[in-house]
């Protein structure tokens, strides 16, 4: 009885785990592709998700990720934290203040400002895989939904992914054409979530990808010993994208679990083996 009862839990694990196997073919303009995360920046004079960023990165040829959120007065603009002190030492939350606001606000001391999604897609190239993160602070579905709106006149290779499972879930509900990605790590060695365990674990082992069914899993190349991520990496042989490869030792470490490599820190050697 003892033996029935493990494997009928093993089961429901494996099923709960499986992500969606079926669109393989839509993911193949990221496959063995290097994505510049938040686009091409050294934090200098050209910092993150800013649209020198992502001319630099297009003109390099690079697949670009970035994040978007949105203002109190429902602008959508790429920006990664959920504060604005670590970028622009100014401490405030990106979603309390308007779009005007934020244009006042200089890009770590240089002269960029933060960008509206709608500027950073002119700046693209049709042919540069995008990759669409939507904050899972905040009004994350309304976000959400006016992303999905900008890009119904976008032509070029796009997909969306967000932490957030409720985001995913949207997707697979609401828009099921638009490739859809799930973002996790392990928040349970977390210090800073503030999640509770029960939560955490389901985030970390990917529990609920039996609800939103993501095409790819994007997951943190630190720990790809997490046991979830190796069956789906290596069973179940989804789709799966690294972040944030930071070194070309650190890509060889992990290439063979992953088809495409969002990257920082370091210009990539394509042909490091």
């Amino acid at each position: 009885m003892a033996i029935i009862i493990i494997l009928i839990v093993i089961s429901i694990y494996l099923l709960a785990i499986t992500p969606n196997l079926n669109r393989k073919h839509s993911f193949k303009p990221y496959e063995e592709t290097f994505i510049a995360h938040r686009g091409l920046f050294n934090n200098v004079d050209i910092p993150e998700n800013s649209i020198p960023a992502f001319k630099k990165a297009v003109k390099n040829k690079y697949g670009i990720e970035l994040d978007v959120q949105l203002t109190s007065d429902d602008k959508l603009v790429v920006f990664h934290d959920e504060s604005l002190e670590r970028i622009c030492g100014i401490h405030k939350l990106l979603r309390d203040c308007t779009y005007e606001e934020l244009q006042g606000y200089g890009l770590l001391n240089t002269q960029e400002s933060i960008p509206l999604f709608t500027d950073v897609l002119k700046v693209l190239d049709k042919d540069t895989p995008l990759i669409i993160e939507v904050k899972p602070e905040g009004r994350c579905i309304e976000a959400l939904k006016q992303t999905i709106e900008i890009m119904r006149n976008y032509d070029g290779i796009y997909n969306i992914e967000s932490f957030n499972p409720k985001v995913v879930y949207y997707l697979r509900k609401h828009e099921p054409d638009i490739i859809r990605g799930q973002l996790s790590y392990d928040y349970i060695n977390d210090e800073n979530s503030n999640l509770n365990f029960f939560t955490a674990f389901g985030l970390t082992y990917l529990l609920l990808n039996f609800l939103t069914k993501p095409d790819y899993i994007a997951y943190d190349c630190t720990n790809t010993n997490n046991l979830s991520f190796k069956i789906i990496s290596k069973l179940y042989k989804a789709e799966c994208i690294a972040w944030t490869v930071k070194s070309d030792e650190q890509y060889r470490q992990i290439k063979d679990y992953y088809q495409c490599f969002i990257f920082d820190s370091y210009i990539p050697n394509k042909n490091a083996d």
